[in-house]
């Protein structure tokens, strides 16, 4: 099942990730909403849309925008919208 760790602690866990442009997606009841806090960053991918950013916090370590997600994907990405994937040393493993 493939789960995503950061600082020694999984962060989300689930077996109905989406892949796209080889980033797995998680679902967003899969995450453990204590670690992520909203980042005021922003992206626009031209055919995803606007992605929203979390930080995430463990043990007191924070690490800035290191996931992200879609909340109002376009037509093409629909399939992964709210879905939430990282970045910045988070390890996901299949």
């Amino acid at each position: 099942m493939p789960k995503a760790i950061w600082n020694g602690t999984v962060l989300a866990q689930s077996d109905h990730t989406e892949v796209v442009e080889g980033n797995q997606y998680f679902p967003p009841d899969s995450i453990q909403r204590q670690y992520f806090k909203e980042s005021q960053t922003h992206t626009t991918c031209p055919w995803k849309g606007v992605a929203s950013y979390y930080n995430i916090e463990v043990n007191g370590e924070v690490n800035k925008d290191a996931a992200w997600y879609y909340p109002t994907a376009k037509e093409k990405a629909k399939n992964i919208e709210g879905y939430v994937a990282f970045w910045k040393g988070v390890k996901v493993e299949p």
